[in-house]
């Protein structure tokens, strides 16, 4: 017994390698799509929108699950923190300050009482009071604060060290805060460094000169300089300004997103702690070159935080660049109309932001378009994607495989038996040789039956016994003309799709299994026109009230005029006929149908009976107009009507094709 294959399954943890993407089953997803739209570049939209099954089970998720997890991400933020912190926290550390020194003060006061020593008493209660007032005295605003206890006289050793410690703190976030407007590679800032930051501005400013008086500046001997504080490492100088613009377009949103009394707090401290004007300066200048070059950067986004957790300044600058990151990412799959532009996509940023299932996701998504070319079953033409003969080919393969997957497999169990005899297509089958038969020795098995017969040596030699020859098929070709209504009723009803997809199936069967037969299709609705099958896939309904079965008939019947064979008409409708063609070459449009349509119609049945061309019809959601009419044309036609649903309209058809090929070989041979 053989043994069975054993799998063992673990949960993803991000090191396992993903499936890849197969072209075929891509295309299955859209078959639907594409057929009942008839448009390639829509269905690839909505496929990026929806997502689909990967073959492995999971899930690829698509843009719109994408967006909302976006918009997710930022309503976490901005309902969990609180801009405001930020000064909120600076006061606060600030009355702590006052009270140590209010403390320490009164401390003084009561060690003097208890000296013994009026005038240490009248000197500490005089100095100290004179402090108490310059206390009560302080801004209210947080700059003000800082400079007037900048030049205040603590008393407290504890409250100055707390207070120029704040103050040190506060200078560094500033400067972090330009820093990190400008470059991502500083922390700790030491004079040196902050020198050769001010430099760095000062040479870029120059080099945005030098570009805008048409020079080309040093690009290389700057990074050569300077690359320390890129951490991206940009190869030229539009993607270094690009990582710079994203990063002050962030700084911008904080203050845009403050309220005008943090702002002008923020403004505030900025004055009273940056002694350095150069810095400022030189950032100021940079940030105005680049908000002229980058204007869709976001300058003016602003964020309403509603939350209770205070920020520092420099998680709000992270923050802020998060949320910035979102904004950007999300306008990038918001525009996204193929495939293709989501190569722009920074899957890595991505992955940070979403999560591991929507940058793989993503990753999946981008190469949806490249896969398929390469797979040769699409290709570009003027910007935009169409189907090649392949991709052609491919639709109609995934229709038939649908609708013969739902088929009872009794219903073609006699499909596979073919009549068997002389003529001139090879079957896989031979026979003993007999007089009459034509002489198709197959030599393996002729050999094989001498040396079975005689036994192994050489030279083998054949007797009559020992022929055997192959067996041949009756060749007996067929010319079909599928009518396919496009009427808007169609689509309304939910046929159009069901209808559709048996008309490639149908394409597909023929052009595969039978290539000696003929298929024409021929669409109408208010007229009819001939369809060649390359056009197929990308058919739609007509905006159009009208069911021209005259005219359809009328194309099928020229069509089949030029065929040797038996011929017959497949018509898929689900309306009686309610237009023809007039005396004057002109649509006739009538509803309910007049007279003059129907005998029209009926004219053109009877012209195809005098031709031979059975008549078939397949009617969906039959009204008893539409029963009543179809009757009369399988008694003047000796066709067959079906009554069916869109569920069940390839079986008939399918079926029914099949039957009729058989039945051609089984007259053939009793013939």
């Amino acid at each position: 017994m053989a043994l069975g294959r054993h799998h063992r399954y673990s949960r993803w943890d991000g090191t396992q390698t993903g499936f890849e993407l197969d072209a075929t089953d891509v295309f299955s997803e859209i078959t639907d799509d594409l057929l009942y739209h008839g448009d390639l570049n829509s269905a690839l939209r909505r496929m990026l929108q929806s997502g689909f099954d990967a073959p492995d089970g999971s899930r690829i998720e698509g843009l719109r699950d994408m967006l909302e997890r976006l918009r997710e991400q930022r309503r976490e933020r901005l309902d969990r923190y609180d801009l405001g912190g930020v000064y909120d926290d600076i006061a606060e550390r600030l009355r702590d300050v006052v009270d140590t020194e209010r403390q320490h003060l009164d401390q003084e006061d009561e060690r003097a009482q208890m000296s013994g020593n009026d005038r240490v008493r009248e000197l500490t209660e005089s100095a100290n009071a004179e402090r108490r007032m310059n206390l009560d005295m302080l801004s209210p605003d947080l700059a003000g604060m800082v400079r007037d206890l900048q030049s205040y006289d603590f008393s407290s050793d504890e409250a100055r060290r707390t207070f120029d410690e704040l103050v040190e703190q506060l200078r560094t976030e500033l400067m972090q805060s330009y820093v990190n407007r400008m470059a991502g590679a500083m922390e700790n800032l030491t004079p040196e460094q902050l020198g050769r930051m001010k430099d760095m501005m000062a040479e870029l400013n120059h080099m945005l000169d030098q570009r805008a008086a048409g020079e080309e500046p040093d690009f290389e001997g700057f990074m050569e300089r300077y690359g320390d504080f890129f951490p991206e490492n940009p190869q030229t100088l539009d993607e270094l300004l690009e990582v710079m613009a994203r990063r002050m377009a962030a700084m911008q949103s904080m203050l845009n997103s403050m309220t005008p009394e943090q702002r002008a707090q923020l403004q505030g401290l900025s004055e009273q702690l940056l002694e350095d004007m150069d810095l400022r300066w030189q950032a100021d200048q940079l940030g105005s070159h680049l908000q002229q070059m980058f204007p869709q950067m976001g300058w003016d986004r602003s964020y309403d935080f509603s939350g209770q957790d205070p920020l520092s300044m420099g998680d709000a600058a992270d923050i802020l660049g998060e949320l910035g990151d979102l904004d950007q990412l999300e306008n990038l799959l918001r525009g996204a109309a193929n495939p293709g532009a989501l190569a722009e996509v920074d899957i890595d940023r991505a992955r940070e932001l979403l999560g591991e299932e929507a940058a793989n996701s993503l990753e999946h998504l981008s190469k949806l378009a490249k896969t398929l070319e390469e797979a040769g079953l699409m290709e570009q033409r003027d910007g935009r994607w169409e189907l090649t003969p392949r991709g052609v080919r491919r639709i109609g393969q995934n229709a038939l495989s649908d609708l013969f997957r739902k088929l009872d497999a009794a219903a073609l169990g006699g499909h596979a038996v073919a009549r068997t005899g002389t003529g001139h297509e090879r079957d896989v089958d031979t026979k003993p040789y007999e007089y009459g038969d034509p002489f198709n020795l197959q030599i393996e098995r002729t050999v094989r039956n001498a040396v079975a017969r005689s036994g192994a040596g050489v030279p083998v030699r054949l007797a009559p016994e020992d022929f055997e020859v192959e067996r041949t098929e009756h060749i007996t070709r067929s010319n079909t003309v599928l009518l396919l209504d496009l009427s808007l009723s169609m689509p309304m009803r939910d046929n159009f799709l069901p209808a559709k997809k048996v008309a490639m199936a149908l394409h597909s069967l023929i052009s595969s299994q039978f290539p000696r037969d003929y298929l024409g299709i021929v669409g109408f609705s208010d007229v009819a026109v001939t369809i060649r099958p390359e056009q197929l896939p990308e058919v739609a309904w007509d905006f159009r009230y009208g069911t021209n079965m005259q005219h359809a008939l009328q194309l099928a019947r020229q069509q089949l005029g030029r065929q040797r064979g038996t011929k017959q008409v497949i018509m898929i409708t689900d309306g009686e006929p309610t237009a023809h063609i007039d005396a004057n070459g002109e649509p006739f449009f009538s509803y309910p149908p007049v007279r003059e349509t129907v005998d029209a119609t009926l004219r053109e049945v009877a012209r195809c009976t005098r031709d031979d061309i059975r008549i078939n019809v397949f009617m969906l959601d039959p009204t008893p107009h539409l029963r009543a009419f179809v009757e009369r044309i399988t008694e003047m036609n000796r066709g067959r009507a079906f009554f069916t649903t869109p569920e069940n309209l390839g079986d008939y058809v399918l079926v029914d094709f099949l039957e009729h090929r058989r039945s051609l070989r089984s007259d053939r041979r009793a013939g």
